[in-house]
Order: C-alpha cells, then sequence, then structure tokens
C-alpha cells in the first residue's frame, strides 16, 4: 500500500487495497461535504466513517470492486486519499478497513461458499474447514493440496474445493466431471494423482449435464472478485474470515490449516 498522498486523481486507484466490495444502506441517503462528495461523483461507495487522528474523519468504501480509504481533513475543505501511518510507522489504515469492509465481506463469502458446489477433501468431522477455489490445471492450486496434505491425513482439516475452470480449455470438462462423478473425492484424488500428466480423463456424458455446476463456480468466483487459483477462505485464531489468493508460502500454512504442521 501506498502511503498518504494529498492528491486526489491518480492516487486514487494507486491507493485502493485489493478486496472485495461492500456498501450498507445507512449511508445511501447521508448529504455528505462537497470535498467528499467528489469522490462519490467519481465512483466511490462509501461503507462507513470512523473518527481518525488529527481531527480528520476517516472514510473506507469501494471504487471499482476494491476497497479504498480516505480522510477528510477538519476544516472539510480536503480529502487525502490512502493509507495512514503513524509516527512510529504502524498502518492505521489496514485494520480498518479489515474491521468495515473486508471482515464482514468475508463473512458474508463465507456463507455462500457454504452453499456453492464443492468437493470434500478429508474427514468430514475434521474440527477446521478451509474452502479454497480450485483449477484441476492449476499448478499452484497442487501444490498448496501437497502442502495441505499432513493436516488432512491427520484428520484435523476438511478442505472443501470449489471447482472451477478458468484457466484452460479443457479446465471446465475436468472440473465437470469431478463434481458429476459418482464419488467425486476419488475423481479429486485421480485428478491429483495424475496432475503432471495431464489429470484426470474427460466423461463428456458427465460433462454435459454437470458444466452449469462449474459455471456457477466461475461466477461466484467472479462476484468475489477473485482473480486468481488458488483463492482460499479460511478462519484465523480470532475465528475472523481471512482470504488469501493466489499460492500459499510454507509460513502462511500453519495459519491457514489452523495450527502447527502435525
Amino acid at each position: 500500500m501506498q502511503r498518504l498522498k494529498p492528491i486526489f486523481k491518480r492516487s486514487l486507484l494507486t491507493a485502493a487495497m485489493v478486496a472485495s466490495s461492500l456498501s450498507l444502506p445507512a449511508f445511501a441517503q447521508e448529504q455528505y461535504v462537497d470535498a467528499v462528495q467528489h469522490l462519490i461523483d467519481r465512483g466511490v461507495t462509501v461503507t462507513a466513517s470512523f473518527d481518525a487522528p488529527g481531527g480528520m474523519t476517516g472514510y473506507v468504501g469501494e471504487m471499482q470492486g476494491r476497497p479504498i480509504a480516505f480522510y477528510l481533513t477538519p476544516n472539510k475543505e480536503h480529502v487525502v486519499v490512502g493509507t495512514m501511518l503513524n509516527a512510529d510507522g504502524e498502518n492505521l489504515t489496514e485494520p480498518k478497513v479489515q474491521e468495515l469492509v473486508q471482515g464482514p465481506q468475508n463473512e458474508k463469502a463465507w456463507n455462500t461458499l457454504e452453499k456453492a458446489n464443492w468437493v470434500r477433501d478429508g474427514d468430514a468431522n475434521a474440527p477446521v474447514i478451509v474452502y479454497t477455489f480450485t483449477d484441476p490445471n492449476c499448478p499452484y492450486c497442487h501444490r498448496f493440496r501437497q502442502s495441505a496434505e499432513p493436516w488432512i491425513d491427520a484428520g484435523e482439516v476438511q478442505l472443501r474445493h470449489v471447482m472451477v475452470g478458468i484457466l484452460k480449455p479443457d479446465s471446465l470438462p475436468k472440473a465437470a466431471t469431478i463434481l458429476g462423478s459418482d464419488n467425486p473425492r476419488d475423481a479429486l484424488k485421480e485428478n491429483q494423482q495424475n496432475h503432471d500428466n495431464g489429470g484426470i480423463s474427460v466423461d463428456r456424458t458427465i460433462v454435459s449435464a454437470n458444466a452449469k455446476l462449474v459455471r456457477k463456480n466461475n461466477q461466484l468466483m467472479s462476484s468475489l472478485g477473485l482473480s486468481a487459483t488458488p483463492s482460499t477462505y479460511y478462519r484465523d485464531g480470532d475465528g475472523n474470515i481471512q482470504m488469501k489468493q493466489g499460492a500459499a508460502r510454507p509460513g502462511e500454512m500453519p495459519a491457514i490449516m489452523g495450527s502447527s504442521k502435525p
């Protein structure tokens, strides 16, 4: 994230932090001072406001599907768009974005994912649930599954694969073959075991009946503002929903899996 800047125009998008959008009806009818209204006229949707240091009023909102934060000066004549740091270099903006935008949005996404078309990988009684968008052709999804294997084998985590088909022409047919098979778990395992050799063989009969399920998952992924696989949702130690887009580094796995490596 960039440091706080006093100029609006080009800093607007670069100051925005990647996540999904959230808007609350309570702000729909509120009247804003001109400095804030100019941002709204340019496409910013205000989600919430809060008291900020220096007598300023902070705002978090969304622009083009990306969270944005900005600050209204005490004289209410200027807005400063971007990230606020204190004298110790601490980021004061990110926690507010997490609390007021990303946190509620991730909770909403979690509830939606529970109803999505996914394949359970691991013990149904495993206490930790992790959702991940998986493309059958995605090498990073494959590596993520390999990294998660110790937790899955130990019965500590159930990895719920939301199957999508976005990377290659045969991604959707493969995903549909997995979702529509008599035993999706075995089909998923087959794709994992044969990943380096092209993965699961496509069954056209299954695909014709189940392609719509994959397309629905594709649409869900897009609606959440995600553009990479794997994209993974998990609960942190405080019970808050977090999202990791792209491949997880080894040091991130304990947090995603909810415990140290078995």
